[in-house]
Formats: structure tokens, sequence, C-alpha cells
């Protein structure tokens, strides 16, 4: 067997680094990109039409896979383990990235250090619903009744600790007056109850009940956001209805695990745009229940320190345990 000489050895190397250097400076996207997704429902359809367009643009599919149970925890926790490669990346709200690292304790990922922001993306158009028999009509309808009734006027929600839980909170804190909680598994269940009348009042997602209140089964009375959606612009936001309320943060966007390339962030925020902007996909979006506020990875940084911050000062003054 010949004995490779140095000029042999040398060429070698030189071979397998070029190989190797080339293999790192493929262009990215050079494989599919999985996307998971700490949410579920409207969150999970706005993101498979927002994962199409970007894989006609980029040349790769975005894979999507919803993974929202524990709160969307689950999904967070696989992403903070994630190469940051940027090709494992989570769709997120406010509920994994905000709520439960406050909540619970021994949540196993830190929302601010393991993670890389990518993208803002959209705001979940929130709703108070009420019965039809339950006689309320406005969010000040409901603060009378429950000041008239402490304690005795239940109010369901998507589960505790969820930004509608939060919402109700505050909205106590602010007026004085005393609601009891109803926290439901499956955030559908809201929306029967209250047809059903089981239930006077609920907090809700837009997409969930918007055919009910169209079809007369429910009642919005309030949008639960900061400003009033434009699909149904005559119904006043909560703050109109009782001064001094704004609502808890509740936004969706996306995050990679820390220590991403500043390159592939960018490229990814701008194909995250693209799509959020495309023409064919307002009124799909809008269907959903989804103001989109697009942002750069900075200013999502920006608004998930500040979201816990209030977060905390929320759940402190309800006396919310941790579990």
């Amino acid at each position: 067997m010949k004995t490779p000489n140095m000029r042999d050895l040398c060429a070698a190397l030189c071979c397998g680094a070029a190989v190797s250097m080339q293999a790192f400076a493929q262009p990215y996207p050079s494989k599919p990109i999985r996307a998971i997704l700490a949410l579920g429902g409207g969150g999970e359809a706005l993101a498979r039409l927002i994962g199409q367009k970007m894989s006609d643009a980029m040349g790769q599919p975005v894979l999507i896979d919803p993974q929202p149970a524990a709160t969307g925890s689950i999904a967070a926790s696989t992403v903070a383990r994630a190469a940051p490669d940027g090709y494992t990346i989570l769709y997120a709200a406010t509920n994994s990235q905000v709520y439960r690292p406050i909540l619970v304790k021994n949540t196993p990922y830190d929302p601010v250090r393991d993670f890389t922001p990518i993208a803002m993306l959209s705001e979940a158009v929130l709703v108070l619903v009420a019965s039809t028999e339950s006689g309320i009509v406005s969010a000040r309808d409901l603060v009378e009744r429950a000041r008239a009734n402490p304690g005795k006027v239940f109010y369901g929600t998507s589960g505790v600790g969820t930004t509608h839980h939060l919402s109700a909170e505050l909205l106590q804190s602010v007026t004085g007056i005393k609601l009891a909680h109803v926290p439901y598994k499956d955030p559908a269940q809201v929306a029967v109850e209250v047809i059903a009348n089981r239930l006077p009042v609920g907090f809700a997602v837009f997409g969930t009940v918007y055919q009910h209140h169209l079809a007369g089964k429910l009642r919005i009375v309030a949008v639960n956001n900061t400003k009033r959606f434009a699909r149904i612009k005559d119904i006043p936001t909560l703050g109109e209805g009782v001064p001094g309320y704004t609502p808890p943060p509740g936004w969706n966007g996306f995050f990679g695990p820390a220590k991403m390339p500043q390159p592939v962030v960018q490229r990814l925020n701008a194909e995250i745009g693209k799509a959020a902007s495309a023409p064919d996909l307002r009124d799909k979006i809008d269907a959903l229940g989804f103001i989109i506020t697009l942002g750069a990875p900075e200013e999502l940084g920006v608004a998930l320190r500040e979201s816990l911050e209030r977060t905390q000062k929320i759940v402190k003054a309800a006396g919310i345990p941790q579990e």
C-alpha cells in the first residue's frame, strides 16, 4: 500500500476544506423550514397562509407543525433547543412567550434568553360576547350587572392565564366588580355555552364567533383590542365602554432559537412581511380575525420585554398564584 506523501495530504485537506466551506456558504434556505406552532385555531390557519406564500417565494417548503398543547410551551421548548440555523422556527403568541413563563414556575425556557425575535406578525381580534337572552348588550351592562350581583355573574374563557382570563381580571381591577370565572380547555366551548345561555358572557376569538353573531345566536358586545375592527366597526372597544381599561398584551410573532445569524433573521423577516402583505390574503386574514402588525426583529424584542413587565403587574394586582 502506498503511503501518502505530504503533497497528497495537503491536497486532500484543501479539498475537504473547500467542500466544507461550499456547504457552509450555501444560500439560505437550502432545505425545508419547519415552523412549529405554539397556537392552534385561527392562528394555525393564518400560519398556513403565510407559510405557503413563503414557500413559493423562497423555493423551499415551510412545513407547518402545530403543537399548541400546554399553552404552547412544548412547541416553544422544542425551538429553544433547536440548532440556530433558521430551519426550525416558532410561531407563537403571548400565551407561551409571556403568560406561561410568568404563571408557571417550572417553564423550561426563558422567553428572552432562549429565543431570537424574527418578526412581529399580527394581533388577534378578541371579543366579549353575550347570550342573546342575557340582556347584556354592552360592556357597561356587564359592569352594572356584576356590580349589582357581586361574584354571581359567570364568564367563560379559554383557560386560566390566557389573554381572555387576564382581560377579565383587568376589567375587575379597573371597575371594582367581582365576576366568576369558568375556564375551558377547548376555546370553542365558550361560544357553545353562551349560545345555550348557560353562560351570560364570555371572551372569545373573533373568528370563532363571528358567524354565530351574524346568525343571531350570540351577540358581540365589545372588541377587546385597542382599536375597533373593520369588519364590525359599529361595535365599540371594551375600553370605550369602560374608561381606564386597556387590554393586556396579545400579539403573535415568529421566533428562532437564541444566537441565530442576523442575515438569516433578516431574510425571514423580509419574507414574512411580504407574505403577510400579499393583496390576495387580505380578505382571508380579516375573516380569520387578525390585524397584521408587521415589525422588525428589534420591535418584537421590545414588545416581548414590555409585555412581560406589564403582565407581571396585572398578575400581581389580580393575585393570580403561580402553578
